[in-house]
């Protein structure tokens, strides 16, 4: 199946039983993510950092840039283009399909996102047809109008800093009570002294829940 995303793409050494598919967050791109590949310790997997189409963003002026969709305020109630969701929403399904048709099984695939790309992460995942691996959303958030009513609930590993100005722990934590209402059994909410950023003590995190997931 075709996608219109372009993405970078990194292949282990050995053979591939298992993937993780990245997004990265606002006017970054596929790059963004990738030197974390060695921190993670991960044999066998192939990562899949696609890049966000280019496009006007409210917010920054009309600027445009890589992003997984408009913002037209900061209003994390209402300040999303939902149209652009839902279009970013089914490039990531055909990347995941695309997985399953090379031969990688649903439950070994894990989806990843940063900001933006967790939105994405977490709405793709939840509404899987069956369950992925795990599904990993960094200082995220998951718009209230859009959260299912059942899912088939993979685990999520929910990560956010105390101290973010872009994405507000309030807004994190809400969207955590979501998930472990939706989830209750595979929700993991981990907080960081941190802004909106990756720390130290959360890739150690990560390492260990993704190794858990796909390395056992």
């Amino acid at each position: 199946m075709a996608t219109g995303l372009k993405a970078v793409i990194r292949e282990p050494a050995e053979g591939v039983n298992a993937a993780v598919i990245w997004l990265h967050g606002l006017g970054a791109d596929g790059h963004d993510f990738e030197p974390l590949i060695p921190e993670l310790g991960l044999s066998g997997t192939r990562f899949i950092f696609p890049h966000a189409p280019v496009r006007p963003v409210t917010i920054n002026g009309g600027m445009a840039m890589r992003a997984w969709y408009d913002f037209h305020s900061l209003d994390f109630s209402q300040g999303e283009d939902y149209p652009q969701i839902e279009a970013s929403v089914t490039s990531t399904n055909q990347l995941i399909e695309m997985q399953l048709d090379q031969g990688i099984e649903m439950q070994r695939i894990v989806l990843a996102g940063f900001s933006q790309g967790g939105v994405i992460a977490l709405l793709a995942g939840l509404r899987a047809p069956s369950r992925l691996a795990g599904i990993v959303a960094l200082s995220t958030y998951l718009p209230s109008r859009l959260v299912p009513d059942e899912s088939v609930c993979p685990d999520i590993l929910q990560c956010h800093g105390d101290f973010d100005p872009v994405v507000p722990l309030k807004v994190g934590e809400e969207t955590a009570q979501a998930l472990n209402q939706l989830c209750p059994q595979h929700h993991t909410w981990r907080r960081y002294p941190m802004a909106h950023e990756l720390c130290a003590q959360e890739i150690a995190d990560l390492r260990s829940w993704l190794q858990a997931k796909l390395q056992g």
